[in-house]
């Protein structure tokens, strides 16, 4: 009797162990199968370079950023040593750009910079990372808000990209539209500034306040924010009892300024 049923439970286990192969194998034939069934259903697999290109440049053209850097995505990596393989990497940068993403509009741009360092379109992959700071806002409603209220770091580094096309390419196509928004970018951070040292201004804080008006002076000459710096200046000195120090700005801001009203509006 001992005998027979150590024979049942041994039958019961080996079936058992049976079943569980066979299970696995059942599931891994059907993940075989769904994985060579999402493979087919990609209507690219079988595009070559020139067919993903002429794709993706009509989703470009009808503004579907998403789709179209999915199909450059596709073609710079099964095609990575083509010519058009190069040409998506920087059209990756445009989209995303386009899409208001600018942190990865820079970063994409950066690295075709890195790959591409001799590309004829270098110039252009230096201004498409110079707009993506330029235009880097406050959010939804950055567009609509005061330009000097931006951060001034991304001021500057779209100032600095700028700078380096101008330099880099002098005679580039977008050279003339890089020095425009140079200036733009230099009247916004002195602008920035004065601001900064307005606020110190406000607050009784006339160290800070002069500091900051003299950094607006000192880096940014020539800005029309000159004025209002040369007022806080009138103002700081004037709370800090240094009388010399506030008649010589004084004396300053209306030999520049005869007409300047800036010292009744703070």
């Amino acid at each position: 009797m001992q005998r027979e049923a150590n024979q049942q439970n041994r039958d019961r286990s080996g079936g058992l162990r049976r079943g569980a192969l066979l299970t696995v194998a059942l599931v891994a034939l059907l993940l075989t199968g769904c994985g060579s069934t999402r493979f087919d259903r990609d209507p690219t697999s079988k595009w070559d370079a020139d067919r993903l290109y002429r794709e993706a440049q009509s989703e470009l053209t009808i503004a579907n950023w998403q789709r179209a850097r999915q199909l450059l995505e596709q073609l710079e990596a099964r095609f990575p040593f083509t010519r058009h393989a190069q040409q998506a990497q920087l059209e990756i940068a445009y989209s995303y750009y386009k899409e208001g993403e600018s942190a990865q509009a820079i970063t994409a741009a950066e690295r075709f910079l890195r790959l591409n360092p001799n590309h004829p379109n270098a110039d252009y992959a230096q201004y498409l990372k110079g707009l993506a700071s330029f235009n880097d806002n406050l959010g939804l409603f950055g567009r609509f808000l005061d330009p000097t209220q931006r951060d001034p770091k991304a001021m500057r580094e779209a100032f600095d990209t700028f700078r380096e096309l101008v330099v880099r390419w002098p005679d580039s196509r977008y050279a003339e539209d890089s020095r425009q928004r140079m200036a733009w970018l230099v009247n916004a951070l002195a602008q920035s500034e004065v601001n900064v040292a307005r606020y110190y201004l406000r607050l009784g804080a006339y160290v800070a306040a002069v500091q900051r008006a003299q950094a607006a002076l000192r880096d940014f000459q020539g800005a029309p924010a000159t004025e209002e710096a040369l007022a806080v200046l009138v103002k700081a000195y004037e709370g800090l009892n240094l009388p010399e120090l506030r008649a010589d700005a004084e004396r300053i801001l209306q030999r520049n300024f005869p007409n300047s009203r800036a010292l009744s509006r703070l």
